[in-house]
């Protein structure tokens, strides 16, 4: 059983003992900590609630809404939904917050609560940070019979989400209908299975092969859309000779394009894909994390813009990104923020500009990946021991390569001429990642096993 309590919400894995598993009383105590600072921050007792597809989230959404509606909150429950539905319906519905239930790429036994501010954007670590120190304490009251909150179910939240993607003015609807796209959709078996074929029959597309779209939670592989989780969609994407595949995460806030050729287009390239075109359309600034691929920020640099590095952790690339006025951001694992439209992470903003781009350029998505800038990243991870000291671990490899250009921003990077590798402690689960990146795949690994073999020889 695992509890894990940070800048990305709190999730774990369902069962086991309070404190140490997402067990009801968790929710329960989490839940009104937040729903009570945000009364008290806005004034407003009204709190969107909508979750992913996983087995356990009926029971922790009839958690979380009774006990909001225990502390005297409203709730506008959206039922099914997604993680960037529930962001634009937060302002949308004048709520004073909102909670998504979602563990995003976890698999089947985790779910977690993200916790959204009134503008329907994640809460800073500060706010975080009252949320598990009152849910700790449980210095509240509850509210009496007459103060109880209400429920008001609301289903039309993917329509109306659908609706806000086509009115953006770089979302061109009919160049992506006279472009006749056949596309697969792997949806893991959560909301993406509803929203994202919805989305493309609004885009005009007409064949949409579906892999894995029943929301019934069951996930037929491993969330997280990587390369050896997609092998059904590679399948698919060959056999029925489709233009592209789609795939999500459990909560659509993760988004990766494979090419025609049954390849993966690279879940660091739908950033740099979308990034290319809006850019071409309107210049400014990107942002994305320290983590995210070199090629955005020569696209960039191509287009006249100057781009910016933040911590991982959508909240900081938001911040960022308001700071520098970017027009466009988000983070390497598939995840397009862009303002146009809201501050959060949106796969249906990124499949609508991509299919646009695309249509526009008409050419093949393999030809197309082929002019962008190249490189190659290698995702590597040591698991933490309790007794292993993190920041002392950072320091040692911080003080052996002081004279390369690095950042502590968010754990530690470091920039060589050619690669760069980044040593961070997940927010989400107990390991560290170990990210590199390189002109070869072959480069990028070798760089990621140097400091590997550094790192384990530090903490023998």
């Amino acid at each position: 059983m695992t509890l894990i309590k940070s800048i990305s919400g709190i999730r774990g894995t369902i069962g086991g003992r309070s404190g140490e598993g997402l067990t009801p009383i968790d929710i329960v105590k989490f839940t009104a900590a937040y729903g009570k600072i945000i009364v008290n921050q806005t004034g407003i007792n009204k709190i969107v609630v909508g979750r992913d597809a996983r087995v356990s989230g009926e029971m922790v959404s009839n958690l979380v809404i009774g006990t909001l509606q225990s502390i005297g909150v409203d709730v506008i429950d959206l039922g099914l939904s997604t993680t960037p539905t529930v962001e634009i319906a937060v302002p949308k519905e004048n709520a004073g917050g909102g909670i998504i239930l979602t563990a995003s790429h976890n698999p089947g036994q985790w779910n977690a609560l993200k916790l959204l501010n009134a503008k329907g954007e994640f809460i800073n670590d500060a706010e975080g940070k009252q949320v598990l120190a009152l849910g700790e304490s449980l210095d509240f009251d509850f509210s009496e019979f007459e103060d109880l909150g209400t429920v008001h179910k609301d289903t039309s939240y993917m329509q109306k989400h659908i609706d806000d993607v086509l009115a953006l003015d770089l979302v061109d609807v009919e160049a992506v209908k006279n472009a006749n796209f056949k596309i697969a959709v792997d949806a893991v078996n959560s909301t993406g299975g509803l929203f994202i074929p919805a989305l493309l029959e609004a885009l005009g597309v007409e064949t949409i092969y579906k892999i894995h779209c029943e929301p019934d939670g069951k996930f037929q592989h491993n969330p997280e859309p990587l390369k050896e989780n997609l092998t059904d969609l590679s399948k698919a994407v060959l056999e029925n000779g489709a233009d592209l595949g789609i795939a999500v995460d459990p909560d659509v806030d993760r988004l990766v394009f494979m090419m025609e050729d049954g390849d993966l287009f690279g879940e660091e390239y739908t950033l740099v894909a979308v990034s290319d075109y809006i850019l071409q359309h309107t210049k400014g600034n990107t942002v994305s994390n320290l983590s995210s691929t070199r090629a955005l920020r020569d696209v960039t640099v191509k287009h006249g813009g100057q781009y910016f590095a933040a911590a991982v952790g959508e909240v900081n690339v938001v911040t960022k990104m308001k700071e520098v006025n970017a027009v466009i951001g988000g983070e390497g694992n598939g995840g397009v923020i862009y303002p146009a439209s809201h501050y959060g992470r949106d796969s249906l903003v990124g499949v609508a500009i991509f299919l646009t781009h695309l249509a526009k350029l008409g050419k093949k998505v393999s030809a197309y990946r082929a002019e962008l800038p190249q490189y190659f990243m290698s995702k590597n991870k040591i698991t933490l021991t309790p007794e292993l000291d993190i920041d002392d671990l950072l320091a040692k490899m911080e003080a052996k390569y002081k004279h390369e250009e690095h950042s502590t921003i968010d754990g530690l990077k470091i920039d060589f001429e050619n690669e760069w590798v980044h040593l961070r402690k997940s927010n989400t689960e107990p390991i560290i990642r170990i990210y590199s990146e390189g002109p070869t795949a072959e480069a990028a690994e070798a760089i990621a096993q140097k400091i590997i073999a550094e790192i384990e020889e530090i903490i023998k």
